[in-house]
């Protein structure tokens, strides 16, 4: 799909505001050239604003053309092109606060660096041409002040609309990216029904009815049904252009028959590679689940999200860890958890708590501030019973 240019719009309006004020410089000239001291000069002056207002007119208009260098460029000329006033004009011309021979035309060049750029880039041409303008009048007037406060303010405000145009145009654009991917998860989710998931229900079936050795092959078929179904289901990642991904359908897809996940009904954005750390630390904490919370425990991953930080929990119902077990691994060099869930968190800025006891299973309790923290030492890692 090819992303149209949100900013496209705008510049026709460059191009034309640069036509129509190029028609008032030359009445101004018509109107005030038998006045001028250089009335030639004003016609070669003109002869060039003519020549730039085509070369700036097609640039703008052609999207490959839209450079820094053509838009700083044309605050230059326009620039250069006013103060040649200074030899036009006569003093009483100058004295009478008489139209520059520029005229309005000198106001699109910070419209354009504000399209471009946005409202800081705006607002510094809008200060460069009023400069130039203060310059070439010798003086600080009413009129001159007037005149910079315009083109500053129209810097500020086209810079402002550019900015919330370029910004709409890529809300627009992760809408129809999630929307196709929405769109292929159902029709994905159709397929898998008719065919996969219904053959894994049947062995499931059947397994139970014939027992034994069947009854195992039962059992793994349900888990991985209840895990398609959970993928399935699964909200589609979002994807975005500025670094963060959907903490809540990373950790959806780990549900299975005997882990079951609840995240809240929106996405939860974070920077991917915070994501992918918590998304690991989840995956690590069912895998020490599986592994030493005895027969038949079951997990429970509940996703909070606090606006100011993210809160994990991971639950099980399994025999629990006795009292000094972490220390005494850790004595003996076994730095499994200390190292790697408590040192990925603290990475994160993070906290850890521990609640277990023996035969009342194990929960770990995750926050992650969303903005990093200046001190890092005020975050306490550690457990707690």
């Amino acid at each position: 799909m090819q992303r149209s240019d949100p900013h496209a719009p705008l510049w026709n309006s460059v191009a034309i505001l640069r036509l129509v004020t190029f028609g008032f410089a030359v009445a101004a000239v018509l109107v005030n050239h038998g006045r001028y001291t250089r009335p030639t000069l004003a016609w070669i002056v003109l002869g060039l604003i003519a020549l730039w207002t085509a070369f700036t007119v097609f640039a703008y208009l052609r999207k490959s053309l839209r450079t820094v260098w053509v838009v700083w460029s044309d605050v230059a000329v326009t620039c250069a092109l006013m103060y040649t006033s200074v030899w036009i004009l006569s003093p009483q011309q100058m004295t009478e606060i008489a139209p520059l021979i520029t005229t309005v035309w000198a106001s699109a060049p910070p419209i354009a660096a504000a399209v471009l750029n946005g409202r800081t880039t705006g607002v510094l041409a809008g200060l460069a041409v009023a400069i130039a303008t203060g310059f070439t009048r010798g003086e600080l007037t009413t009129d001159v002040t007037r005149d910079g406060v315009l083109l500053i303010g129209s810097g500020f405000v086209v810079g402002l609309a550019s900015v919330t145009a370029r910004r709409s145009q890529e809300r627009m654009a992760r809408a129809l990216r999630a929307e196709a991917a929405t769109a292929e998860r159902e029709r994905l989710a159709r397929s898998i029904h008719d065919s996969v998931l219904q053959v894994l229900a049947r062995v499931r079936k059947r397994g139970n009815e014939l027992g034994g050795e069947a009854a195992e092959l039962a059992e793994l078929a349900g888990e991985q049904e209840v895990a398609l179904r959970a993928l399935v289901a699964a909200a589609p990642p979002e994807s975005t252009d500025d670094g963060t991904a959907d903490l809540r359908s990373r950790l959806q897809v780990m549900a299975t028959g005997t882990v079951q996940v609840s995240v809240p009904g929106t996405a939860v954005q974070l920077p991917e590679t915070t994501v992918a750390e918590l998304t690991s630390l989840v995956g690590e904490a069912l895998l020490n689940v599986a592994r030493h919370a005895g027969e038949g425990a079951r997990a429970w991953v509940l996703l909070e999200d606090l606006g100011d930080e993210v809160v994990i929990s991971v639950r099980d119902d399994g025999t629990g860890i006795p009292a000094g077990r972490l220390e005494q691994a850790e004595s003996t060099g076994r730095m499994g958890v200390a190292r790697s869930m408590r040192g990925r968190v603290a990475a994160l800025n993070g906290t850890i708590t521990l609640q277990t006891a023996p035969g009342q299973g194990t929960e770990w309790e995750i926050r992650i501030p969303r903005e990093p923290v200046g001190r890092k030492g005020r975050h306490k890692v550690g457990g707690g019973g």
